[in-house]
């Protein structure tokens, strides 16, 4: 079990690359069903920082034509949520018309979800719907579905593959968890 150190904690593997790359094949597979033949121009949004490494492969997966689309939120301050969502960084693109699939790499609260899917609204998106790398049930108290999860985890502080402890650990590529 490999172990590593960012700033003052230590992290632990918990998801090894190889079943992040299985799940991610999966939803992908899931979101080619429904997307099947689609004459549209869908949108893919990289919620940054934290989705680019998932955003980017499950792009390569993807069987239509799709666009990429960022925009960046922010509601954690080292291991837990401030409970605020803020914009820092607005679409990078015009959605107004579009079938919009958010990326993101992790929904805990749902917060940023019931941000995004006000942002989109706001912005004329068709219809949104949502893809995350990792869900955690017992933190999500929101109504709005999650129509593609890749994996289910408990309520633990996690960091690699795109998720961060304090802007750093996202280059690792495994997931690791907080080793106490």
């Amino acid at each position: 079990m490999e172990k590593v150190r960012l700033f003052d904690k230590t992290f632990r593997t918990f998801i090894p690359y190889e079943k992040i790359m299985n799940a991610i094949d999966d939803v992908a597979e899931r979101i080619n069903g429904d997307f099947k033949g689609c004459t549209d121009i869908p949108v893919l949004l990289c919620v940054l920082n934290g989705s680019i490494m998932f955003t980017a492969e499950l792009m390569k997966r993807l069987e239509f034509n799709c666009e990429v689309v960022s925009i960046k939120l922010t509601s954690y301050e080292g291991t837990s949520s401030t409970g605020r969502v803020r914009q820092a960084m607005g679409l990078t693109s015009d959605i107004k018309g579009r079938r919009v699939i958010i990326v993101e790499d992790i929904v805990d609260t749902g917060n940023t979800i019931v941000e995004l899917k006000q942002i989109l609204q706001d912005a004329g998106a068709s219809v949104s719907v949502v893809c995350t790398l990792l869900f955690k049930p017992d933190s999500y108290r929101k109504d709005f579905p999650l129509e593609y999860v890749a994996m289910q985890i408990p309520n633990d502080f996690i960091v690699g593959f795109g998720l961060d402890y304090n802007e750093i650990g996202r280059n690792l590529k495994d997931i690791y968890i907080l080793d106490e």
